[in-house]
């Protein structure tokens, strides 16, 4: 099958860990869904009553992005004093598990005490009444809601660690990341993707033609891919532009969802599973290619890969992008349905 050519990027420009999981729009997709599930329910009234005049969780779904200062505008005090509160709050957004395994294990490769996993833990324990004060209820459905999402984007669980002769490995520890034998690519930020030929294989594959502005930059992260492009395609697929119009059109599609089975506080750990899942998917046919260094803005000097993608791979990314995100939806749903019956 001929191949889509992705090549390694010119700057650090792109290099972040703070990268934006499913971006502004498909936050709120997960959010609106949510909204329009828990409809005159118990966990509707007590979602209300820790939210402010006019929010839902739409509205709120991008506040612990918010927090991190450069996308929503000037700081609220409720964000500064959260931030204060939570030097950490950066990396609340992931777990790097190699994408290859099929569970997560707290201490194992990329998982730390405040990952993804753990940090929705905490929020469902606040929102139980059995926290340990490290968030407030409210402060807990903020973030819960936000990683609801976060962890149903499958960069955000599934990592890929790449060895010195570029092949995608399995550490066992994060002892042997070593950035000599074994690589870490940074959830796919340090995976470089050639514009032009990204957007020329999404026209390729009959995907609808956006209004957006050409990109200035001739790269993409592999991740900001996955965090926004795949969105972007999985709407104008549908049809549907806007996030009130995709969410309902994801709702009256009565899509299948399993929730998780057992107490609340499993969920979590039952969600990376099947993020792990999706994350094999993501990384099908994905090839590395050549390496080179880069430095970033404060002086350090990491490695980046160029990679090759089949020509196709716009479809069948953004089918699973449209797939995870209604999932995000029914499972963030079903969890406050869960704690408030």
């Amino acid at each position: 099958m001929k191949k889509l050519a992705l090549i390694a990027a010119l700057s650090g420009a792109f290099l972040s860990t703070n990268a934006l999981a499913w971006g502004n729009a498909g936050h709120r997709i997960v959010g609106a869904i949510a909204d329009n599930l828990i409809k005159g329910s118990n966990a509707e009234k007590q979602v209300k009553a820790l939210l402010q005049p006019g929010e839902d969780l739409e509205k709120i779904a991008n506040w612990a992005d918010c927090v991190k200062g450069t996308f929503c505008g000037p700081q609220t005090q409720e964000m500064n004093d959260y931030v204060a509160a939570h030097p950490k709050h950066s990396e609340y957004h992931y777990t790097d598990v190699p994408f290859q395994l099929t569970e997560y294990h707290l201490h194992g490769a990329g998982t730390s005490e405040h990952d993804v996993v753990q940090v929705l833990q905490q929020c469902i324990a606040a929102l139980q009444g059995k926290g340990d004060g490290k968030f407030t209820k409210r402060q807990a459905l903020l973030i819960l809601t936000h990683l609801a999402g976060d962890i149903h984007q499958p960069l955000h669980v599934g990592a890929a660690f790449v060895d010195k002769e570029g092949k995608f490995v399995v550490p066992k520890s994060d002892k042997e990341i070593d950035s000599l034998n074994i690589f870490d690519s940074r959830g796919g930020n340090n995976l470089q993707m050639d514009e032009a030929a990204l957007a020329a294989a999404s026209t390729k594959s009959g995907i609808p033609a956006g209004d957006e502005a050409p990109s200035k930059y001739p790269t993409k992260p592999f991740h900001s891919y996955w965090d926004t492009t795949v969105v972007d395609y999985a709407m104008r697929r549908s049809s549907m532009r806007t996030v009130d119009k995709f969410s309902q059109w994801a709702i009256d599609g009565k899509p299948v969802v399993t929730l998780p089975k057992g107490d609340a506080i499993t969920w979590p750990e039952q969600w990376a599973n099947d993020s792990l899942v999706a994350a094999k998917q993501a990384y099908a046919d994905v090839k590395v290619g050549v390496a080179s260094k880069q430095t970033s803005r404060n002086g350090e000097s990491y490695t980046v890969w160029a990679m090759t993608v089949p020509d196709s791979y716009p479809v069948p990314s953004s089918a699973l992008a449209r797939e995870q995100l209604i999932k995000g939806g029914y499972n963030l749903a079903g969890l406050l349905q869960k704690i408030w019956p």
